[in-house]
């Protein structure tokens, strides 16, 4: 629980796109693992930290041209969504990009007054020789990581070189495994500290069974990384967020009624989570 002298921040999870409701269970697990099948579809999120007079976002997202090409359903523009909550674009201070991958790592210039926090370890990856290999590449969108280049030569990005503090309260863990510098957000919230686990595990499932997603540059690192989201996070599941689980939208209280989209994860959730 949280203590006097610790912030205490509002969060905000976003979603702004899914697939198609028939994605197979098998497509979220490793190869080889002894499922039975069903439909389990993704959700797509983006993450507002807030107060302490501040106001971060935890990736960006992408728009209408790689839900196109990448056949996913746009709900809102990312930036739509933020004016929703009551967030304009031009005020966020700092981001923090887990990562690269065209999910989380879309629609940068929409956020120009904005430092941009990265593990060191994921732009070489995303600007290395590992990019000559289709299957690595394939998560990636050039742009977007040519965008995030640029924001380095406009002196905007602030490289990690493993776990940071960013603000009081506001911590980065280098994780891996999914991608090549992936890192996880732990924010001090009234129920606690809160692991934003992103891509670390997409579904609570994975957490779980100890069953990769089948995206994936280290296993090892990402098996590891299950464990230590859970130490991150004092070993209370409730304040593991997973980075795609439709789950998220379905257990945590709603921003208000007409932004069902939009839930409170600093507030406990409202179900228990069933598996």
């Amino acid at each position: 629980m949280k203590t006097s002298d610790q912030p205490a921040y509002e969060i905000l999870a976003l979603r702004y796109a899914t697939t198609d409701l028939m994605r197979p269970r098998r497509e979220n697990f490793f190869p080889g693992m002894d499922l039975h099948d069903g439909e389990m579809p993704l959700d797509y999120y983006v993450w507002v930290i807030r107060g302490e007079g501040r106001c971060l976002l935890v990736d960006t997202g992408f728009g209408t041209e790689a839900a196109s090409t990448r056949h996913r359903t746009l709900l809102h523009q990312p930036t739509d969504l933020l004016q929703r909550a009551g967030i304009e674009p031009t005020k966020i201070s700092d981001v923090i990009l887990t990562h690269l991958h065209y999910d989380h790592a879309g629609n940068l210039d929409r956020f120009p007054k904005a430092r941009f926090h990265l593990q060191e370890d994921e732009m070489r990856f995303a600007t290395g020789r590992n990019m000559c290999h289709a299957c690595l590449k394939a998560p990636f969108e050039c742009r977007d990581v040519t965008q995030a280049v640029e924001i380095v030569f406009d002196g905007r990005m602030v490289f990690h070189d493993g776990d940071a503090e960013i603000f009081p309260g506001i911590e980065v863990f280098r994780i891996g495994g999914h991608s090549g510098g992936l890192q996880v957000v732990r924010v001090s919230t009234a129920r606690g500290k809160l692991v934003l686990a992103s891509d670390a595990f997409h579904f609570t499932e994975n957490r779980l069974r100890r069953a990769p997603f089948p995206i994936v540059y280290h296993v090892g690192e990402m098996l590891d990384g299950f464990a230590r989201c859970e130490t991150l996070a004092g070993g209370d599941p409730d304040l593991l967020i997973p980075g795609h689980d439709p789950d998220v939208r379905l257990r945590w209280p709603a921003l208000s009624p007409d932004l069902p989209d939009i839930v409170r994860l600093d507030l406990p959730p409202q179900t228990k989570f069933t598996y």
